[in-house]
């Protein structure tokens, strides 16, 4: 009899810290789980046990990622729902093929492909270009987008307008933290907030008068300007392929463009 109570509390700790930390209140959870107030506060002391149903319509309702979704299943005593395949797994197949074809036609601009805690999984040719400089042990495996980007041995140095840039990066950080939960990124987070050059940053920026924040990156070629764009895949089921995001670099200006296509040839 121990066991089951013991599920329900560890189950029903999660359930609240999730709808903390999306500001719900348990009649405002209730009417979107459709699922009575009294239930759902048995559920978040361990009174009651869910179904399985139960916690999936939970999660739903509060947009946890799958990874969590998993967490919150078995601490309810029930198996993982969502796979989570390594990327090389025949299953993950089409995936990876639309990957490639991404980076490979998104050349000479440079493209990457990275994992939910922003670990570098592939990159097409033009890459390189992007970290000429960068400290060896920053390069890993794995290649952290954010340690290359913050660190001091990395790309601070050479960011024209670091200020800005990091501010964006730490803001994108900060939330992604909130939003998934996920002890790996507040990790990172807590990391990246102690190398100097974040530290060093103002506290308050203006906001820029672009339409979006530019990368300008120094280079022996001369400075290089972007905009990144970001994908992720519609409709996941599996973990690997919810958190997979490709990012695409694409020139600011005509003299980026003609450098990039003088630097990296397309095929």
């Amino acid at each position: 009899m121990g066991a089951p109570q013991q599920a329900g509390s560890a189950f029903g700790e999660r359930l609240r810290d999730w709808r903390v930390r999306r500001r719900f209140s348990q009649l405002e959870l209730s009417l979107a789980a459709e699922v009575s107030a009294r239930h759902l506060s048995f559920l978040e002391t361990g009174r009651s046990r869910p179904s399985r149903d139960m916690v999936l319509a939970l999660a739903d309702a509060l947009d946890v990622p799958l990874r969590e979704r998993n967490v919150l299943l078995t601490s309810a005593g029930f198996a993982a729902g969502f796979p989570q395949r390594p990327l090389e797994a025949p299953e993950l197949t089409a995936v990876r093929v639309a990957v490639d074809t991404v980076l490979r036609g998104h050349l000479p601009n440079p493209a990457l492909a990275v994992d939910g805690r922003w670990d570098l999984i592939a990159a097409n040719g033009a890459v390189p270009l992007l970290l000429e400089g960068v400290d060896q042990e920053l390069l890993g495996p794995p290649t952290n987008v954010y340690r290359v980007s913050l660190h001091p041995d990395g790309l601070a140095g050479r960011i024209v307008n670091f200020d800005e840039v990091a501010h964006h990066l730490l803001s994108r950080l900060r939330r992604e933290v909130q939003i998934s939960g996920d002890d790996g990124l507040a990790d990172l987070l807590a990391e990246v907030e102690r190398y100097p050059s974040v530290r060093s940053l103002p506290r308050h920026l203006d906001v820029p008068a672009d339409v979006v924040i530019p990368l300008r990156l120094r280079h022996p070629e001369g400075e290089l300007a972007f905009f990144t764009t970001i994908t992720t895949f519609g409709t996941p089921v599996d973990v690997t392929v919810a958190e997979l995001a490709i990012e695409t670099f694409f020139p600011l200006d005509e003299r980026t463009d003609t450098r990039l296509g003088e630097l990296m040839p397309s095929d």
